[in-house]
């Protein structure tokens, strides 16, 4: 009889999954204690009468995870402690959430460790306690640089007086609309927008006047059209892996939106939030049209939310003075601590080492999503974090999002994003799952919802 068998009888979807999620819950359950050698895996299938490559799959997995260990010879250990997931609701949480557009934490990023080494580091410089100090509303020299660095690498060479250091993309795009519009005035955006805007819209009472998007976000033509019927000041888009259609503008259109830009007058407020995330994206807007284009790059979306940290490149710096009187009246400035540690973390190569590893995620729960949505009509960025679903004729998003609720399911439906009619679909995020075995849980309790009609579920949900 083995020591450990998991209990898998009741467990729906692969059986290698069921398998790694029956150790996960033994682990932090404290059945499985740090150290213990666990059956060896041919073993362990034939006990539960599965095949062998089923049983390789789920300690594959469960080592993904940072469960366990191998070594060569002496067989698969739990690791040293139960890990716990940074991005993981409540343990006996019953909502699958694939709601919330955050990147993935994967084990492979070791983010606790390195916030906690980074931030040591930061305090025991010999310069340390500066950061605990207040600083200028622009941020810091020191930090100034290392965004620069950072941001030439997509960018070009960026000047340090055209770069501001905020608390976040949020505080950032506030503040940008602030110097840019006025109360009453317009703002071109995608019918289809990220429903941080409207809420600052709202709070400044500013219009968002919807402009039609193709398959690779804003249309120019459309664009032009909304400047000649409106008096926009300004023009917002999120050009690499839009969100929520996850869109991406090719050189081409990116070039057409600033000519249109250009010739009309107006600024291009460029949120380049998801940026960082491919292995190969366009140049931003920026890059072609800096004259014009207010761009804002966060930290939040290739790496964590944590550090709270975005940068703003301006046009010119008697812009960067207009941006940072703006910051020092809303926030004063971005935390130095966090400012420092991600200085810290670009210089040592740190930030692209999690930004790669969060990549690797994404694309593999990307892939999850292609094999389990399979047959349904949706966008997605191979390496983004959301995609974009449009529902089967027979649902209504309204009904959707009941059913998916009841049915343990967190999702977002078109009207958080409509600047006028909502389309019917939903936006799926792959990130906020704690790990790819209840994201695939998730996938599949969505795909098998939609399979079915409200009239069918009425019944059973």
């Amino acid at each position: 009889m083995l020591s450990w068998l998991p209990q898998i009888e009741k467990e729906s979807g692969p059986k290698y999954l069921a398998i790694a999620e029956a150790l996960l819950a033994d682990v932090q359950s404290g059945r499985l204690k740090p150290g213990y050698r666990l059956p060896p895996q041919r073993q362990l299938a034939k006990e539960l009468g599965v095949d062998l490559t089923t049983v390789t799959r789920a300690f594959n997995e469960a080592r993904r995870m940072g469960l366990i260990e191998a070594n060569t010879g002496r067989g698969s250990y739990v690791r040293g402690k139960a890990p716990e997931q940074d991005n993981a609701g409540p343990a006996d949480s019953p909502i699958i959430d694939l709601s919330m557009n955050m990147p993935p934490q994967p084990s492979a990023a070791r983010l606790r460790e390195r916030i906690q080494e980074g931030i040591a580091g930061v305090l025991s410089s010999p310069h340390g306690l500066m950061h605990l100090h207040y600083q200028e509303s622009v941020g810091a020299g020191p930090d100034r640089a290392a965004a620069a660095r950072w941001l030439g690498a997509r960018l070009g060479p960026v000047p340090v007086d055209r770069l501001v250091v905020t608390s976040g993309a949020q505080t950032a795009l506030y503040a940008v609309v602030r110097v840019l519009v006025q109360a009453g005035e317009a703002i071109g955006v995608p019918d289809l927008t990220y429903p941080g805007l409207r809420a600052i819209a709202e709070q400044l009472k500013v219009r968002l006047v919807p402009v039609a998007m193709d398959r690779e976000g804003i249309d120019p033509a459309a664009l032009e059209d909304a400047c000649r019927r409106e008096k926009l000041r300004a023009v917002y888009c999120v050009p690499t892996v839009h969100n929520p259609t996850t869109a991406t503008m090719s050189t081409q259109r990116r070039e057409a939106v600033a000519e249109v830009a250009r010739r009309t007058g107006i600024a291009i407020i460029e949120d380049d939030a998801y940026g960082a995330l491919p292995r190969q994206a366009p140049a931003p807007i920026a890059a072609l049209a800096p004259e014009i284009t207010w761009h804002i790059a966060t930290l939040s979306k290739c790496v964590t939310p944590t550090l709270r940290t975005a940068y703003v490149v301006t046009p010119g710096f008697a812009d960067t003075l207009r941006l940072a009187a703006e910051i020092r009246a809303m926030s004063l400035m971005m935390p130095p601590l966090m400012a420092a540690l991600a200085s810290k973390w670009i210089l040592d190569g740190t930030l692209d080492a999690i930004t790669a590893a969060i990549r690797e995620e994404s694309a593999a729960r990307q892939s999850i999503a292609r094999r389990t949505l399979q047959g349904l009509e949706f966008q997605a960025h191979p390496e983004g974090h959301h995609l974009w679903l449009t529902l089967p004729e027979r649902w209504r998003r309204t009904d959707l999002n009941l059913y998916a609720r009841q049915s343990g399911l967190a999702l977002v439906p078109s009207e958080a994003f409509a600047v006028g009619p909502a389309p019917e679909a939903i936006r799926v995020s792959l990130g906020a799952a704690q790990n790819q075995a209840v994201l695939e849980r998730g996938l599949n309790l969505l795909a098998t919802v939609l399979s079915h009609g409200p009239s069918a579920l009425s019944s059973i949900v």
